[in-house]
């Protein structure tokens, strides 16, 4: 009876303290950065350090979200600048960037489905044309209208209707309105570049759009017809 009454002692106290280490690490995993300090983890918050930290912290600077300098380090101020860039593009507020946000922000995560779109290039004559669309047909827009415009530029290079090239999808016949007033060959500037690399990279604000207008110019019945997915500064996205 001793034996029988130690043994369920030892269990015991054994099973106290294998509930005390699960407890133990769930507060650690809470309050310790992500990967214990490692940016290329699935998730991004107040706490977490690194190079992709500083990668996101340079695109918000970019977008006008974040003021000062790209330390690497995730802050206040840098979780007040990813809440802002989540209420602009309708994401969940919280502060934390996950799968959808990192894919908005053309961000990769290790461990997330966040990809570069596929079947388009990233070498300079790709970048430099798709610059000079943005900046034809949506210099003054906001930064995030100008990524769309771009985006919408390689959703159709990936659509099985449009041809399969960023070359191809610009200069076919009516789609641009820069092409055919000569816009096209205007020099970009640094935020259409920006852009341009920005859409290549993966964040597309218009969530897959075909087609782009504006509303007080656009005169084509067809074009107004279509349904309207979201506005960006002066251009309704469908």
């Amino acid at each position: 009876m001793q034996f029988q009454k130690n043994y369920a002692s030892t269990a015991t106290k054994l099973l106290l303290v294998l509930l005390a280490v699960i407890m133990l690490a769930g507060l650690l995993s809470y309050f310790l950065p992500d990967g214990g300090g490692v940016a290329d983890a699935a998730v991004l918050k107040q706490g977490s350090s690194g190079a992709t930290v500083k990668t996101m912290q340079q695109k918000l600077i970019n977008w006008g979200y974040l003021s000062g300098k790209a330390d690497g380090i995730f802050g206040a101020k840098t979780k007040a600048a990813v809440v802002k860039f989540q209420r602009n593009n309708g994401l969940t507020a919280d502060g934390i960037v996950g799968t959808k946000t990192a894919q908005a922000m053309g961000l990769k995560l290790s461990g997330s489905t966040t990809t570069s779109s596929s079947g388009t290039s990233s070498s300079s004559t790709d970048l430099n044309l798709l610059a000079r669309v943005v900046y034809g047909e949506a210099r003054g827009e906001p930064y995030t209208g100008q990524v769309a415009v771009a985006a919408v530029v390689l959703n159709r290079v990936k659509s099985s209707s449009f041809p399969n090239s960023i070359a191809g999808v610009v200069y076919q016949s009516g789609a641009f309105d820069c092409v055919a007033d000569g816009q096209i060959n205007l020099s970009p500037n640094q935020s259409a570049y920006n852009a341009a690399r920005d859409a290549l990279n993966g964040w597309d604000p218009s969530y897959g759009c075909l087609f782009y207008y504006n509303p007080r110019t656009a005169t084509s019945k067809w074009m107004l017809s279509r349904t309207i997915k979201l506005n960006i500064g002066n251009h309704a996205f469908c």
